[in-house]
């Protein structure tokens, strides 16, 4: 018996013998996050060793074959290019920052050739950018990390991701990166051997409890600031819901029925800083998230974020991160 992908331990699962070897393809696109990546991989590594039988093999592809650097500086080898690829169950295309400029037509093919096939289709982290671009996410369920979610809406405005750890809408199979991708495949390899099975793999992963489609990516507002004030949370939910909206101080406490000097008092409390300043810097983040992973001009994310004038935004950019805007995002493109 080929033991590839059957490494030894102590720990045992009893399972019937001749389970099918189910085949998953990883397509890895640069500057993908290895996090993800290694948190999908390892509970099907686990399954195999609990069982001592190959439940799953994988493959990893490049879009030229070559290992893929990931965003950590570190290379995956590829197992074959695309142009090579023979895909017989499901695709995962792992990604991470910048996803805006490393799917190209051909990763977007690949994607769009095995949907229509009927294979299961997901993506790691970012990957939902490829899902995206093969034309696939109209009417589906599907999330990417909550950091790339504002850059996405900008580049996919008739697609709306969830807020949420992983979604799975029929062949649509998608998380945001980082640890979610094992509470994601925890639940896959649920789905094909039941409850005893993920949770002996969740137990051999450390992993302390296997978390549910739904919870947010997040903590809660509340706890980030360390304050459950109603008003407060209203507030900031708010402002980020509406930031590209010129509104005052006068105009939010006329709509939430309090008075300036009580949200003043609220911000420099709990948040440490003045609503304005709260707000600003809240703005300069979002543009800061729009020149990194989108090709919107600086005049254009100036205006989606708030700010009143392209100059503006640029002066206040400089004066937070030490360079221009136009620098900033042509850096990020070398």
């Amino acid at each position: 018996m080929n033991d590839e992908f059957i490494p030894k331990g102590v720990a045992h699962v009893d399972l019937p013998p001749g389970q099918k070897t189910e085949v998953i393809s990883f397509l890895l696109l640069p500057k993908l996050s290895m996090l993800a990546f290694t948190s999908a991989i390892e509970p099907l590594r686990i399954a195999n060793q609990l069982t001592g039988q190959k439940l799953y093999g994988w493959q990893t592809i490049s879009q030229d074959g070559k290992p893929v650097r990931a965003s950590n500086g570190i290379e995956i080898g590829a197992t074959c290019a695309i142009a090579d690829a023979r895909i017989t169950g499901p695709l995962f295309v792992c990604s991470g920052v910048e996803p805006d400029t490393v799917v190209t037509d051909q990763v977007a093919g690949l994607v769009r050739k095995h949907w229509r096939m009927g294979h299961q289709v997901g993506g790691l982290c970012t990957g939902a950018y490829a899902l995206a671009r093969a034309g696939i996410l109209k009417g589906k369920d599907f999330t990417l990390h909550w950091e790339n979610m504002p850059p996405f809406r900008e580049s996919f405005p008739d697609l709306e991701p969830l807020d949420q750890l992983y979604a799975i809408d029929d062949r649509i199979v998608t998380c945001g990166g980082g640890s979610s991708a094992t509470d994601l495949f925890l639940r896959l390899i649920s789905e094909r051997f039941g409850p005893v099975m993920s949770h002996s793999v969740l137990n051999m992963c450390l992993h302390p409890v296997h978390r549910s489609e739904e919870e947010a990516q997040q903590s809660s507002r509340a706890a980030s600031i360390g304050t459950r004030n109603r008003k407060l949370l209203q507030i900031l939910r708010y402002m980020e819901e509406n930031i590209e909206e010129l509104f005052s101080l006068d105009d939010l406490a006329d709509q939430f029925k309090v008075s300036r000097r009580q949200i003043e008092r609220l911000f420099l409390t709990h948040v440490k800083a003045t609503p304005k300043q709260y707000l600003t810097d809240l703005r300069l983040r979002r543009g800061r998230m729009l020149l990194a992973e989108t090709d919107m001009k600086v005049a254009d994310i100036a205006s989606s974020c708030g700010f009143e004038s392209t100059n503006h935004f640029s002066r206040r950019f400089r004066e937070k991160y030490g360079v221009s805007p136009h620098k900033f995002q042509s850096a990020g493109r070398g």
